[in-house]
């Protein structure tokens, strides 16, 4: 072979290996990344997966499964290194935080994705009259109650509170008659003390931010801080060591009347011999019908990534009814379902204990948006822990963090 033969092989395969290595970097250009908390990758979402890429040629979704203890910081660590992934499961009250830190696109919904979902859900995703992410997962409480410990207490065991007053009054009967804790009141340093208490504020028609502007200080939240301190001498005692799941468990072992739990108390308390029932949240004074706080897990999609307008197409994919309606009622995800539906009904109406979940949606109100979500959720916490270790009386403690909050709006 001559040596201009071999010249010219040499430099066709040079063309050759660059021209696929240009193949490799298209390829990897239309690969979205996506952080997906938890342990695994649920079955229902790889199908959909599957059948997303199916339909769109030369795009794969790389989802890299992280823990939920790391999975919201890693999707925060590399947005702000400049290193952004293309979108990530988070918490929707961290919206906020990242849109002014401009490191998320906005994802707005038409006027028909937004009548879909159920009253109040859109707002959890929005600020500045825009969404800013797409809701995949999401959780309500209800009042759930042990009919043995209302039995033994002299209490009808098919009535529930449906008050603050009569809670409260019935932890007392339970506590005074039986010597059980009547009410499970979580307080420890820990994220959902603070949506413990949002479920209470939002009992009685309160709310911590308008817009802008911090109006925790109102008659609405101090009643329910006052609540807070009037039903702690008939609750488990020690609140402050235990969070909302270690109260469930205390419940699951009949050793406390009353708890305020999501779906997943129902799932595992059909495995029980308990006489349990449940019931829409007791209201405050101010209610205007059964509340809750409605708190939704996203998927953002990151700025600077070149494929934000696909991202945001597979987003509205995996979340639309038909994937999100499997993903969210598979019995034991402890999910309330999104969007009303007829399968929605017919889960209703196969275990009716869906019915106070989706009833306490529409006087219910979203996590407030703060810039800095953990600034104000520690506020919270400890404004609850000051009220219910007697260190502070409501008003006082009120007063404070309303002040402190102001910082982190």
């Amino acid at each position: 072979m001559s040596k201009s033969v071999k010249t010219g092989l040499y430099a066709m395969a040079l063309a050759a290996s660059t021209a696929l290595g240009t193949l490799a970097a298209q390829a990897a250009d239309k690969e979205i990344s996506w952080i997906y908390c938890g342990d695994k990758i649920d079955p229902i979402h790889e199908k959909y997966i599957k059948e997303w890429e199916g339909k769109n040629a030369g795009w794969k979704i790389k989802a890299e499964v992280v823990g939920w203890a790391q999975c919201q910081d890693k999707a925060t660590t590399l947005a702000a290194a400049g290193t952004p992934v293309g979108m990530a499961y988070v918490g929707s009250r961290t919206l906020k935080e990242f849109a002014e830190n401009d490191l998320i696109v906005p994802v707005p919904m038409t006027d028909a994705e937004k009548k879909s979902y159920y009253p109040n859900i859109v707002d959890t995703v929005t600020f500045n009259n825009n969404q800013w992410g797409v809701p995949i997962a999401f959780s309500t409480k209800a009042l759930y109650w042990n009919k043995d410990l209302f039995k033994k207490a002299g209490l009808d065991p098919e009535t529930p509170p449906k008050t603050w007053a009569e809670e409260i009054a019935f932890a007392k009967q339970i506590k005074e008659k039986t010597g059980i804790a009547g009410y499970g009141l979580p307080a420890k340093t820990f994220d959902n003390t603070m949506h413990q208490f949002m479920h209470w504020v939002y009992t009685n028609n309160g709310k911590m931010l308008d817009g802008d502007k911090v109006v925790a200080n109102s008659p609405e939240v101090l009643a329910a801080l006052q609540a807070y301190k009037d039903i702690t001498p008939y609750s488990v005692e020690g609140a402050t060591a235990y969070e909302q799941n270690e109260i469930r468990a205390i419940f699951l072992d009949g050793k406390v009347g009353m708890i305020q739990a999501g779906s997943g108390a129902a799932s595992r308390l059909k495995k029980t011999n308990i006489n349990w029932g449940i019931s829409t949240l007791p209201s405050g004074p101010s209610a205007k019908g059964p509340g809750t706080l409605l708190i939704t897990d996203s998927l953002a999609i990151f700025k600077g990534t070149g494929v934000e307008e696909k991202a945001t197409e597979f987003a509205k994919f995996i979340t639309s009814p038909g994937p999100q309606g499997e993903y969210e009622l598979q019995g034991d995800a402890g999910l309330t379902p999104l969007r009303p539906s007829p399968k929605v009904d017919e889960f209703v109406q196969k275990d009716p204990f869906w019915k106070p979940l989706i009833e306490g949606i529409n006087y219910g109100g979203p996590e407030p948006l703060f810039k800095d979500y953990k600034g104000f959720q520690n506020v919270v916490i400890e404004m609850v822990q000051s009220v219910v270790t007697g260190k502070a009386e409501p008003a006082a403690a009120l007063k404070k963090a309303a002040a402190d909050m102001e910082q982190y709006k």
